[in-house]
C-alpha cells in the first residue's frame, strides 16, 4: 500500500481517524494525504428564491478552510516516517472524497464517523456512510467518542 486518503473535517473524530492513519501508514511505508471538502452554502427560501454567498463571501470560506487545513499539517508534518500531504477541494465531500482517492490512486480512504443515533443519521445523512457505498477502495471508518 502506498498512499492512504484521510478525510478530515476538523473535529475531535477526524484527529482520531488521523493518529489511525499514521500508524497504518507507518507500519505500511505509505503516504498520507489529508483531504478537506467543504462547500458554499446557497440558502432557498420557500417562496422559490435562493441566497448565493458573494465571490468574497465563497474566497473566506476557503480562505479559512485551508488555514485550517494548513495547522492540520503543521501539527502533523513533523511525524517521523511518514510524508503527510494535504487537498482543499470544494464541493460535496462524499463525491469529492470518492473522486480525489480514484484522482491520487489511493489505497484506502480513512474516515472519521460521528456516534450518532439512528434518528440523526436518517436526517442528516452520514458522509461516511455515503463514501463507503461509494468508493472503489476499501474504507476504514473510525468511530468517534460516545456521548455520555
Amino acid at each position: 500500500m502506498k498512499t492512504l486518503l484521510l478525510a478530515h473535517d476538523f473535529n475531535a473524530t477526524s484527529e482520531i481517524a488521523l493518529d489511525t492513519a499514521i500508524e497504518l501508514a507507518r507500519k505500511l511505508s505509505a503516504k498520507i494525504v489529508v483531504a478537506h471538502v467543504y462547500s458554499v452554502p446557497v440558502y432557498s427560501f420557500p417562496e422559490g428564491s435562493s441566497l448565493i454567498p458573494s465571490a468574497e463571501d465563497a474566497a473566506r470560506i476557503a480562505d479559512a478552510a485551508q488555514r485550517s487545513l494548513d495547522q492540520v499539517l503543521e501539527r502533523r508534518r513533523a511525524t517521523p516516517g511518514v510524508e503527510i500531504s494535504g487537498v482543499l477541494r470544494a464541493g460535496v465531500p462524499d463525491e469529492e472524497i470518492c473522486r480525489l482517492a480514484d484522482e491520487i490512486g489511493a489505497e484506502m480512504i480513512v474516515i472519521g464517523t460521528h456516534a450518532r443515533g439512528a434518528v440523526a443519521r436518517a436526517l442528516l445523512g452520514s458522509v461516511a456512510q455515503r463514501v463507503v457505498r461509494s468508493a472503489k477502495v476499501p474504507v476504514l471508518s473510525i468511530r468517534g467518542p460516545q456521548p455520555a
